[in-house]
């Protein structure tokens, strides 16, 4: 089988759910260009451009960035890479966004990570951040090399104020609700993938299997790779 040259995915899961090990791991197997909206965000927050102010003034107000301005920012950046194969994370996370997306795009397939929330308390608990780039580690299933550091520049990890159990519980219960339509959005048009599971480890080789048989086994590299 020929891999897809166009072949586009999204990848969705709530907070702690792995999402970030898991997107690693389809881009180094399947050698897609992968687009995190949370990248992007913080990129165009530092740069300072026009999009990136008048995002970071939304979230300094508290307030959720316009679905216009961040639909039009994600638009933009899938633009540099429309002629590869992608995996975009982070972005929809609205029926509006999602319906925006698809007057461009068409969207092959939505990997949806389904972790029980309860696992994904213990793992926030666990989570250290670096801060400038955005990786997370986890010192459970995806430890840093050296503890406490970055694997990338070896600058200090930190752990953030938000994971707390109280505040997690609230996390997880606005992303149930907002992301759920999304979900069945896609469920209705037939891309919908539901992995469901508490390990990374676990699920991840389903969901190697599934893209292999979507893009075929002959131009990637295998899971073993990884």
């Amino acid at each position: 089988m020929v891999l897809r040259v166009l072949f586009r995915a999204i990848i969705m899961g709530p907070p702690g759910s792995g999402k970030g090990t898991v997107s690693d791991r389809i881009r180094k197997s399947f050698e897609l260009k992968h687009l995190s909206s949370g990248d992007v965000l913080r990129a165009n927050i530092k740069a300072k451009t026009e999009i990136g102010l008048l995002m970071k003034s939304c979230i300094d107000q508290g307030q959720l960035v316009p679905d216009d301005i961040i639909t039009r920012l994600i638009l933009l950046e899938l633009r540099n890479i429309e002629q590869s194969p992608w995996l975009l994370d982070g972005f929809p996370r609205t029926v509006r966004q999602a319906e925006a997306l698809d007057e461009a795009y068409n969207i092959d397939t939505v990997v949806n990570l389904n972790v029980p929330f309860e696992t994904i308390k213990e793992r926030l608990t666990s989570r250290w951040v670096h801060l400038p780039s955005g990786r997370v580690y986890n010192t459970s299933f995806n430890p840093p090399k050296i503890p406490g550091l970055d694997d990338v520049t070896g600058e200090p990890l930190s752990q953030r104020n938000d994971d707390t159990p109280e505040t997690v519980s609230k996390r997880l219960h606005a992303y149930k609700t907002q992301t759920e339509p999304v979900l069945e959005y896609y469920r209705s048009k037939g891309v919908l993938e539901t992995f469901t599971g508490t390990e990374t480890n676990k699920i991840w080789p389903h969901v190697h299997a599934f893209l292999s048989g979507k893009l075929g086994s002959g131009n990637h590299k295998a899971a073993g790779s990884v």
